[in-house]
């Protein structure tokens, strides 16, 4: 899909008189590249728990605001936002948690020698330090750093949800 003999991206962009990009060789690529598979591989659950979420929602709410001339974005800044803000809040916080955890599948299997600068990561660091170069003490100790750290971000984030009203994880 991203090659550059054949990638559909490539192929668009040649279309559109663009030069063709070899996205996995170049480092300036791998950032936005990433963004966007991580968007798209998330963006089923999110969409699955939030739907969830906003079922929940009486109707009579949308009824009677519509009946008292609010608009669509009304409606979703005084009725869905309000009534889906435990769910997103929880999931912050859970998501907040794994900030350091950052796929190790995932920038492995695009990780090369030419964006090595730009794609090494705690998980790959570890990867290398301890399988590769039998560093075993070192390498789980930075993984237990990065638990450690995964770990105070969630209570420091579920005491600021608490702080401000919300029920939190725990």
């Amino acid at each position: 899909m991203l090659t550059m003999d054949g990638g559909i991206i490539n192929e668009i962009m040649v279309i559109l008189g663009l030069q063709p990009v070899n996205f996995l060789m170049n480092s300036e690529w791998f950032y936005p590249m990433y963004v966007l598979q991580v968007i798209w591989r998330e963006a089923g659950w999110g969409t699955i728990v939030f739907l969830a979420a906003m079922a929940s929602i009486d109707p009579g709410l949308y009824e009677a605001a519509r009946m008292d001339g609010a608009g669509r974005l009304r409606q979703i800044w005084h009725i869905t936002l309000p009534g889906i803000r435990n769910v997103i809040v929880v999931l912050l916080i859970l998501k907040i948690g794994n900030v350091l955890d950052t796929s190790f599948e995932h920038i492995y299997l695009i990780l090369n020698s030419m964006n090595k600068d730009v794609a090494e990561i705690l998980d790959t660091f570890v990867y290398t330090a301890g399988l590769k170069q039998g560093q075993f003490s070192f390498s789980t100790a930075v993984g237990l750093f990065k638990s450690v750290i995964g770990f105070a971000l969630v209570l420091a984030s579920n005491w600021l949800a608490k702080k401000f009203g919300e029920d939190g994880v725990y």
